[in-house]
């Protein structure tokens, strides 16, 4: 038998891990060279890890979620025909081979030993076989403990669905608490006592899930920023019924090469004028050496919903771009995050975020900032309300940016200051298209 052992692979530079995120294959199965077996992820890439020979799965190198090293042992197959791939040698039972050649004797002590604690396990204690035909009694109650599963056979489960039974509430009388069909029927028999209110049972589901993969990275990185970085939010109302105005007349001309707009360009190009103002919300904070690394060039991360959950693509160097320009790339590198083809340089270096839900933006909301980031631009909805204007009532567009800062960088009346720019560029939006260095 030829054993090869696939190890895991140097999927990126200067990745020393990756973890697991789903499994083609499992033990026993079939394969062919070149099928891809496993998926792992590194960073924020997701990469196949194909076999370069076929044969049969003995085993595998861990489960979903789990992190190897570079090196460790990713999958193990049978290739016939093919020599061993020399795995960790499995331990053998040699002295025990050797004991009778070197003590002849030995063997006949061992022969007559050997069965003496067989036929003593094979010994069935009397009272077990006593209590045997009892038959089962039903019990109701609290259910089990929570994360503690019945034990039951797939047609006692099959039975129980049918018949609208929680197995949580049912009594096992088999090995181990195992439910069995008579422990059923005995329950579906007596069924606990109806509930004194009338209206829907309730429903006592419990899914248990995993969480792995861009989920744990997620996890992980909201969690680091929650905790290292000193939030505090800052929210202001913005008219936006000019810009409105101007995005319909646009849009009414949209093209090819001119697609519709959405808001988050000219949010973009706000930001872009702003940060010329305030260079010290568009920077980095090292917290662990102390440093605070501003940047002349504006990357503006985008965060975007995806399938496998929120990423931030980014629209690179904004400051080069006008509005279609701008509009255009946005949209590119925000389809490539959904798709999972976005690059790695696509998905890093924004040196500050902007993230908005449209419709679904609320009145109020306090975006976690996108460490090592210090500032994080947020859209909520727009909707109609009475402004007091000119001696009278006007219904007008209105939304509220609810954007969030690192006090430990960025002071509250610099966050302040900023977000007044940005409103004033907003509510005059011919200012976003004037440049003022000429």
């Amino acid at each position: 038998m030829g054993v090869r052992s696939i190890r895991m692979p140097d999927v990126g530079e200067g990745v020393a891990e990756a973890e697991i995120v789903e499994w083609a294959v499992k033990v026993g199965d079939l394969v062919r060279e070149d099928q891809v077996v496993a998926a792992v992820m590194t960073d924020k890439a997701t990469v196949d890890i194909p076999t370069p020979v076929a044969g049969s799965v003995l085993a595998l190198g861990g489960a979903v979620g789990d992190v190897l090293a570079v090196g460790a042992e990713l999958i193990r197959i049978d290739a016939p025909g093919l020599p061993d791939s020399r795995l960790p040698a499995a331990p053998q039972s040699r002295p025990q081979q050797e004991e009778p050649t070197t003590s002849p004797s030995a063997k006949p002590k061992a022969a007559e030993q050997a069965p003496a604690p067989r036929a003593a396990a094979a010994e069935p204690p009397p009272e077990p076989q006593k209590a045997a035909p009892r038959q089962p009694e039903p019990q109701t109650g609290a259910p089990r403990p929570p994360g503690e599963k019945p034990l039951a056979a797939p047609a006692v489960r099959l039975k129980a669905r049918e018949a609208g039974v929680d197995l949580r509430f049912v009594h096992g009388s088999g090995p181990a608490g195992r439910i069995t069909h008579p422990d059923l029927d005995a329950h579906i028999a007596r069924p606990p006592e109806p509930s004194k209110w009338s209206g829907r049972a309730p429903n006592e589901a419990v899914e248990t899930i995993k969480v792995v993969g861009m989920r744990r990275r997620i996890a992980q990185n909201m969690a680091e920023s929650a905790r290292r970085i000193a939030h505090f939010s800052y929210v202001e109302e913005v008219d936006v019924t000019a810009l409105e105005e101007l995005r319909a007349a646009l849009n009414a001309r949209a093209s090819e090469e001119r697609p519709k707009l959405t808001l988050l360009p000219f949010l973009i190009l706000g930001i872009v004028k702003a940060v010329v103002e305030f260079p010290q919300i568009n920077a980095h904070y090292d917290d662990e050496n102390a440093i605070i690394t501003r940047f002349g060039a504006v990357h503006v991360g985008v965060a975007t919903q995806t399938p496998n959950g929120l990423m931030v693509p980014v629209v690179r160097h904004a400051e080069t771009l006008g509005l279609h320009a701008c509009a255009r790339e946005m949209r590119r590198v925000s389809e490539a995050a959904r798709l999972g083809v976005a690059a790695r340089d696509e998905l890093s270096g924004s040196t500050i975020t902007l993230t908005s839900l449209g419709a679904l933006g609320g009145i109020v909301s306090t975006p976690i900032i996108n460490r090592p980031e210090v500032a994080i631009v947020g859209v909520n909805k727009i909707v109609v309300r009475p402004v007091w204007r000119d001696g009278g009532f006007a219904p007008r567009k209105t939304m509220n940016l609810s954007s969030s800062f690192d006090h430990r960088v960025v002071d509250g009346y610099d966050a302040a200051t900023f977000i007044q720019r940005l409103r004033t560029l907003i509510e005059q939006p011919a200012a976003l298209f004037i440049d003022t260095d000429s």
